[in-house]
């Protein structure tokens, strides 16, 4: 029997009666957290008794049973399972994947959330995932935008929220999750409030280019879950709008995307603010050495689980197609693709910089291209807006820098076009994942200049492992001979003839 049952039929009763298990109020919890100046190792270097916990009220966080169903699996039948969805693990006394929602033993509240939003069975990250964070311990997650993974971790945190005493005035939240971008923290927010409603959770979303007042309201206000951008959360530390001493559960998501941006400084920041005891969830798309630095750094004795190849790889439900070209040559070449494959179909174009982003832009709008850009210099009102436009369709080309390339939500994307090569492999794969996603077909179409040639090599190892087709001029880029015919061939014959865009307009 579920230890969930107790509190499924009424949540909130559960939350009354959380008040008076012995937790005391927000004062019991410190006002300070010492944290040990010595490292925390993956392999155990120092396990958490060593570290200064000096009046810190403990808290529970192991919630999870094994169900008779799972329980019943042989090790046979769980490889098995996990080589059919492509899971890895390490760590100690990993727990066995879930099949399927009944068997995670989720309270009830949580499951009619679950149906409400017309899931079938876990993906293999919630799968896998479920398990280890409910057990309570540090986990790492590897896994490719769009796999599940919000809910892989915003679900076991709804439960430990409730079984938390309630926040006292002055307390700041229970969860703290850390995004890279503004429209990522805007979408967790969005999951929290639709799983969270029914057991009266609250959470707000903490990111810059908006007034701070609504912000500073909500968590005076008291909020179980917060989601934050680095900069805008140490403003508010700063400013005393809020704290970090109830957080025990804290999750960094795309954590790679947060140490690209330059964000290291500001997560340790915040970090040496939370209690060392915390339960710690680092959520990643690739694994490169500096994210695996930062995680050895913070993590006590992690499962990790990965998702598909841990190489990287690219979406095999995506064709990609890449044209030496030279930088003189770009806008005509995104000029004749555009007339080639334009539907009526969202396209997403990446650029390097702002600047370009807008130039681009509006030169395609003088040529009568229904274009609009988003990128890091707009209001948040105004890429709110460009955002709208373009899932609704009235503006069915969006210029983007990579502020795009990760959590954005946009399910329909049938075109990606890399005008500008990013400056990683791993940023590749990101941008062009906009498209090809939800079991959907995507085309990736990708400028590719003398500049560029350095990253030729792991390039064509990308496109061989989709079963792509690699041109002549990559190939002998990739072995370090110079482009001899920048340009020739292009896209045309692989587009639709859908005409010009003139009249778009």
């Amino acid at each position: 029997m579920s230890r969930y049952d107790s509190r499924s039929a009424d949540p909130s009763s559960y939350r009354d009666r959380r008040s008076d298990s012995g937790f005391g109020g927000a004062s019991s919890y410190g006002s300070s957290v010492r944290t040990s100046s010595s490292k925390r190792d993956y392999d155990g270097a120092e396990s958490p008794r060593k570290l200064d916990l000096d009046g810190l009220t403990p808290f529970e966080k192991n919630f999870y049973v094994e169900s008779p169903s799972v329980a019943a699996m042989s090790e046979r039948e769980v490889e098995e399972y996990r080589q059919q969805r492509e899971i890895t693990v390490e760590g100690r006394d990993v727990p066995k994947p879930v099949k399927s929602f009944r068997d995670v033993g989720f309270p009830d509240y949580v499951m009619q959330e679950i149906s409400k939003a017309g899931f079938f069975e876990p993906t293999p990250i919630q799968a896998q995932g479920w398990p280890m964070a409910l057990k309570g311990r540090d986990l790492i997650g590897i896994a490719e935008t769009g796999s599940g993974k919000t809910l892989a971790y915003l679900l076991p945190a709804i439960v430990h929220v409730n079984a938390q005493p309630f926040l006292a005035p002055g307390d700041g939240p229970i969860v703290l999750v850390l995004a890279p971008t503004r429209e990522l923290a805007v979408q967790i927010q969005q999951e929290s409030t639709k799983f969270g409603a029914s057991s009266k959770i609250k959470s707000t979303c903490i990111y810059g280019g908006v007034p701070k007042g609504p912000q500073v309201r909500d968590l005076q206000k008291g909020v179980e879950i917060v989601i934050a951008t680095p900069g805008r959360l140490i403003d508010m530390l700063e400013s005393h709008n809020t704290n970090l001493r109830r957080v025990t559960y804290l999750v960094l998501d795309e954590a790679d995307r947060m140490l690209d941006m330059g964000f290291e400084p500001q997560i340790k920041k915040i970090l040496s603010q939370i209690r060392p005891d915390r339960q710690t969830l680092y959520w990643s798309a690739t694994w490169p050495k500096e994210v695996e630095h930062l995680a050895r750094q913070y993590l006590y004795n992690p499962y990790k689980v990965i998702i598909g190849s841990p190489d990287l790889k690219a979406n095999h439900a995506i064709r990609q197609h890449v044209d030496i070209v030279s930088e003189s040559q770009k806008y005509n070449k995104l000029v004749k693709l555009l007339e080639d494959i334009m539907d009526g179909s969202r396209i997403l174009i990446f650029m390097d910089t702002k600047k370009g982003c807008d130039q681009i832009t509006r030169q395609l709008r003088m040529d009568g291209w229904p274009a609009l850009s988003i990128h890091g210099d707009k209001s948040q009102a105004e890429r709110d807006w460009v955002l709208s436009e373009f899932k609704a369709g009235k503006s069915p080309i969006m210029t983007a820098t990579d502020v795009a390339a990760r959590g954005l939500d946009v399910k329909d994307v049938k075109y990606v076009i890399n005008y500008d090569f990013p400056g990683s492999l791993e940023d590749y794969v990101h941008r062009i994942g906009r498209t090809g996603r939800a079991g959907a077909k995507g085309t990736a179409y990708t400028f590719f200049t003398a500049a560029n040639a350095r990253f030729a090599k792991e390039l064509i190892t990308i496109l061989e492992e989709a079963g792509q087709k690699v041109s002549p001029e990559l190939a002998a880029m990739g072995r370090g001979a110079p482009p001899s015919s920048a340009g020739h061939g292009g896209f045309r014959d692989r587009g639709r003839g859908y005409g010009g865009g003139r009249h778009w307009t």
